[in-house]
């Protein structure tokens, strides 16, 4: 009995030693948890996630951009005439072919108080009278400041007497991918119409030596020449096409960036024309494959094909097999990224290029020059401005020499000529060139008169 007394007290008082312990050290630090979470309890933390949704996709505001933008974008209508194609029996009867008008509609955005618009050139392209349309309900006539094919923009003037609501440019460059955005224009004569949606992508070419930026914002015919603004109302970018099988917006729409337009619209107030800045290489994206025929372990970046003679990346010391990584403080993934850089800048600029040249990264500053080659409109003709050498060579000091044509055009041994004019328009260089074979019909006769390397004078005529 003494030794089952024995026992129990034994047992009693190591029980009592171990909830001592425990109390004294497990207990005691189990608490000290609790109290650390406590200082950002779990309540606090949903309030947080509460407070941060609300600042989400569901919450953005976009009233400010909206009323900051609808009183700045105009309506555009386009009156035109169309005599339509001409036959044989015109030729022969002289039959007249009634004009029938036309009108086309589109957007335009105010960029100064004194009625400065931006649009697109093909909502003004042959346009014998432009009407331009306030939000306010106010019309005005509407006359061509000038205007540039490549990049599809054009400047518009309104004369007014009151200060006009108006858009600033923003800087396009600092546009990010997944940014909500709003598209304002006047789609299908709905005036005033806003949409939103993200930026998709940057830099698309769509084919075309151009930079686009890319959204899922409802654009549709008539939207072109309207704004596209971010959720402060910044300009970054004039709506100017659409990719649809039905002619209607199904997902994918494109602006031109802004940092574009508004260069082009500084040239074209200041000299008339847009002055093209030439970095002076030939050159492409990379892929996997592209980079292991070539030996390089690069992907991204702008491969370097050729230097183009007397250029500023010439005289810069780029050479062919380097890859550009980066202009200035922009990433150069690809060869559209390039162009939109360069297209906001003008001759004379200079750029750090920062090129890899066999792993090694190496930066050189380049002056651009002027552009010397350009494929002419209507006939796709190749045509550059003539060198010194070429002056002496063929005895001329105005023209542009035709450096080369689409096949078609081969049998009328048209290279290492020098057309002078065209329709009777004495052309002087490149952007001369530009604007005379923009004017060509595809219904009429064009005639070219050329200078051979003989020095003599040949007469071309195009049916």
């Amino acid at each position: 009995m003494k030794k089952i007394a024995g026992l129990f007290l034994v047992s009693l008082f190591a029980g009592a030693i171990t909830l001592g312990a425990y109390k004294l050290f497990f207990e005691k630090d189990t608490y000290k948890i609790v109290e650390a979470s406590q200082e950002t309890p779990l309540i606090q933390t949903s309030a947080l996630s509460a407070s941060a949704k609300g600042a989400g996709i569901n919450e953005v505001d976009f009233t400010l951009a909206a009323e900051k933008t609808v009183n700045s974008v105009v309506h555009v209508k386009n009156l035109s005439t169309n005599k339509g194609s001409s036959s044989i029996a015109d030729f022969f009867y002289g039959f007249e072919r009634k004009e029938t008008p036309q009108i086309g509609t589109g957007s335009g955005v105010i960029i100064s108080p004194d009625g400065f618009i931006v649009t697109n050139n093909h909502v003004i392209a042959n346009a014998s009278q432009l009407e331009v349309t306030l939000n306010n309900k106010k019309t005005y006539e509407a006359r061509v400041v000038g205007a540039d094919k490549d990049s599809d923009i054009a400047l518009l003037k309104i004369n007014t007497d009151e200060a006009l609501p108006y858009l600033a440019f923003g800087d396009s460059d600092n546009t990010k991918v997944g940014e909500w955005v709003l598209a304002v224009g006047n789609p299908f004569n709905l005036t005033s119409t806003v949409t939103a949606g993200i930026v998709s992508a940057k830099a698309r070419s769509l084919g075309r030596n151009q930079s686009f930026i890319q959204t899922d914002a409802a654009v549709n015919p008539g939207n072109s020449g309207g704004a596209l603004v971010n959720t402060n109302g910044d300009l970054i970018g004039i709506n100017t096409a659409i990719t649809s099988q039905t002619g209607s917006y199904v997902g994918y729409a494109f602006a031109v960036p802004s940092n574009i337009a508004k260069k082009v619209i500084e040239d074209l107030m200041e000299f008339g024309n847009v002055q093209r800045g030439l970095l002076g290489i030939r050159g492409g994206d990379l892929n996997t494959e592209s980079a292991a025929e070539l030996g390089i372990d690069e992907i991204e970046g702008v491969y370097i094909s050729e230097i183009t003679k007397d250029s500023g990346a010439e005289a810069a010391g780029l050479q062919e097999g380097d890859v550009i990584k980066k202009v200035d403080d922009v990433l150069v993934r690809k060869f559209s990224e390039l162009i939109g850089y360069i297209s906001s800048k003008r001759p004379g600029d200079v750029i750090e290029v920062a090129v890899d040249r066999n792993g090694q990264r190496l930066t050189r500053n380049v002056r651009l020059k002027k552009q010397q080659t350009i494929q002419l409109p209507a006939t796709g003709f190749m045509v550059k401005n003539l060198s010194k050498e070429d002056q002496k060579e063929f005895g001329v000091k105005e023209g542009v020499k035709i450096i080369d044509v689409p096949e078609g055009y081969n049998r009328y041994d048209l290279r290492d000529k020098v057309i002078t004019e065209v329709d009777g328009k004495k052309i002087s260089n490149i952007e001369e060139a530009r604007e005379v074979f923009g004017e060509i019909s595809r219904y009429g006769r064009t005639s070219f008169t050329m200078i051979n390397k003989n020095g003599e004078k040949e007469r071309l005529i195009l049916q």
